[in-house]
């Protein structure tokens, strides 16, 4: 019997249309890519004299999609949600594309649409600390889908 072959969490790219120029072009060096994750309501009903609720799908909504990284020179994100502060709408699509373990094969990509960044995190600073400045950046998104 075949064994399914698991992924590490630590192989993965992201792309987001026009951030850096390009169509679509790879946005690199994040720590983690958070909240991909989706949920349907429930609604419930009864007919008649029906002893039993009946449930079925409503409207279905996508979690932001939360991306954190070492704190660079880089300001590609930034100008992206800087768009969005001065009252610029500025939708992207883009996709998280999981790896094989030689971290070139694509096994899983989910793409997501219609996003904008709707909340930026400064970076922690505390001189007493040896760690990373780590960046966040909260992106708004209305659906995402497995390709």
């Amino acid at each position: 019997m075949p064994t399914e072959d698991l992924f590490g969490s630590y192989n993965f790219l992201l792309e987001i249309a026009g951030v850096t120029g390009d169509a679509r072009q790879i946005v690199g060096g994040f720590k983690t890519v958070s909240g991909m994750d989706s949920e349907t309501e429930v609604i419930e009903f009864k007919q008649g004299n029906d002893m039993v609720v009946r449930k079925k799908p409503g409207r279905t909504t996508f979690a932001n999609i939360v991306l954190e990284r070492g704190y660079t020179a880089t300001d590609d994100l930034w100008l992206w949600r800087k768009n969005i502060e001065d009252g610029v709408i500025d939708r992207r699509s883009g996709s998280i594309i999981i790896l094989d373990q030689d971290g070139q094969t694509e096994v899983a990509r989910y793409n997501f649409f219609e996003g904008w960044p709707c909340k930026w995190y400064v970076p922690d600073m505390d001189s007493d600390s040896s760690s990373m400045a780590i960046e966040k950046i909260e992106i708004a998104v209305e659906k995402v889908e497995r390709a």
